[in-house]
């Protein structure tokens, strides 16, 4: 007689018994899941980076972008993939013990059944991968308009073979797979592309992106944030034209207690402020003690002493003052709206810079380059 055991090289008829009656455990009482399966990357690149390869087949192991190792462009089977899944129920807790709040159990790990997997959809899955739960849908939104029901997607990130689906065999039966909700970015543009259908199955007229995306809302309320900003701060830099350095004569008395009602020099004795005090972007068309400033593209032939004229032709604009002998430069206008690009801070100087570049070729090159274009391999040979 020979000897007991249930650890058989091949999967044997105990293997098969046993997945047999696990398998029925999730026909039974798993959860309906539908399956979006990755079929790759979109293959319409045009592109000549060697980073960003063109495939001539489809399939989910290529790669779109080498240096990052992103895949943006995805593409996903238009059919869906039926099966059967369990995972432990939990409360979306509000995590209050640290600074800010925090969403936990956002995660789920849901278990599957291999041979079922593998029969149904071909292969395991995959990160990328994305189940569409239909027991999670909102029948009830607030949004009395709302032509659908809200879906929920997930996406696959890990799987693993479950600890606890090896049988006496100790040949594995499940498999365990961590999913993430899935949000609205460009690697689910065609999922997110599919009509919406109501309760009966008709279209809608919208795609799932116009009922599920948050991306509207974000605008506005990104829109909302910059408009109250420009209104709290309307300009970079600092304002320093309520100080200036107070012109005296030999004596120490000020030169500065002739001005006229309406503000006007039209006294040759008046002696305005020859500079503000220096910081970081403090350049503005305001003159020193709020002086009138008159905008032109030339210098006046007769200026009158103390006087400030603001060059509109130079870039950036130059305040200037006549001293009675020549226009000396007050300071350069280099304040200006945050959000433009027309400003001197380091965002319209470096992050929008729109400059470029003439090489002694005679080649133009724009002088903001994106890394994965500079950082190409080369070979070593």
């Amino acid at each position: 007689m020979g000897r007991i055991s249930l650890w058989k090289e091949n999967h044997g008829n105990d293997y098969k018994f046993f997945d047999n009656r696990i398998r029925e455990m999730f026909t039974a009482g798993g959860v309906g899941i539908w399956i979006h399966k990755l079929l790759g990357v979109k293959t319409t690149n045009t592109s000549t980076d060697a980073t960003q390869p063109t495939y001539l087949n489809q399939s989910e192991k290529n790669i779109q972008d080498l240096l990052f190792l992103e895949n943006r462009d995805r593409k996903y089977e238009p059919d869906i993939y039926k099966l059967r899944g369990h995972y432990t129920l939990t409360d979306n807790d509000f995590n209050l013990s640290q600074f800010g709040m925090f969403l936990n159990n956002d995660t789920l790990f849901i278990t599957f059944h291999i041979n079922d997997m593998i029969e149904r959809i071909g292969r395991k899955l995959i990160a990328g991968d994305v189940l569409e739960m239909p027991n999670m849908r909102d029948y009830w939104p607030l949004d009395e308009t709302m032509p659908a029901s809200l879906k929920k997607f997930y996406v696959v990130s890990e799987i693993l073979r479950a600890a606890e689906g090896y049988s006496q065999t100790w040949w594995p039966h499940l498999y365990r797979v961590k999913v993430v909700p899935m949000v609205d970015g460009q690697e689910f543009k065609d999922i997110l592309d599919q009509a919406a259908v109501d309760s009966d199955g008709n279209e809608t007229g919208n795609s799932l992106r116009d009922i599920m995306s948050p991306y509207l809302k974000n605008l506005q309320i990104s829109e909302a944030i910059v408009e109250q900003a420009e209104l709290e701060v309307p300009k970079s830099g600092y304002d320093t034209s309520k100080y200036f350095i107070l012109p005296v004569d030999a004596n120490g008395t000020s030169l500065q207690n002739a001005i006229s009602a309406n503000g006007s020099i039209l006294n040759s004795n008046v002696i305005t402020p020859t500079s503000t005090l220096k910081s970081y972007l403090s350049g503005d068309v305001v003159a020193p003690n709020g002086f009138p400033v008159r905008s032109l593209t030339r210098f006046p032939e007769n200026p009158v002493t103390g006087e400030y004229v603001l060059r509109t032709d130079m870039f950036p604009n130059v305040l200037y003052r006549w001293s009675g002998v020549r226009w000396g430069i007050v300071n350069q206008v280099s304040r200006g709206p945050l959000t433009g690009n027309v400003n001197q801070t380091q965002t319209g100087t470096f992050v929008n810079n729109p400059a470029t570049t003439t090489l002694s070729s005679g080649k133009v090159v724009p002088q903001k380059q994106a890394l994965s274009k500079i950082l190409s391999p080369k070979s070593d040979y």
